[in-house]
């Protein structure tokens, strides 16, 4: 199983969503955050907490899903060919190895759990 991680644009979210559930992945988290790449965001001064500082992040939307361990390169094709726009900022994702899942309600560990 593989944990995948993606970091991409705020409009990106629903074809993400409907890659996800095309490639059989039932279950996914979604998170609003804000980050910074290369293109380092606009930068402006803001007082955070009584102190001058400057902020150049840009809001992102984080996704986080389990998926099997075979459907992995098909996924990140299908997400490269709906989501890449060419342009600087279209974000990243990242897969990591997961050892095992365990569904709380039932039990159901491994592949059966996701």
């Amino acid at each position: 199983m593989k944990e995948v991680t993606m970091y991409i644009k705020p409009e990106k979210l629903e074809v993400v969503k409907e890659v996800l559930l095309k490639h059989g992945c039932g279950g996914m988290s979604v998170m609003s955050i804000m980050g910074c790449g290369i293109q380092m965001g606009d930068t402006k001064t803001v007082d955070f907490k009584g102190l001058r500082t400057n902020i150049n992040l840009i809001p992102k939307i984080k996704v986080e899903a389990i998926v099997r361990d075979e459907i992995v390169e098909e996924l990140l094709l299908d997400i490269r060919d709906k989501v890449a726009t060419g342009q600087v900022g279209d974000g990243k994702v990242i897969i990591k190895s997961v050892e095992d899942v365990m569904r709380i309600r039932t039990g159901e560990r491994g592949n059966d759990a996701i």
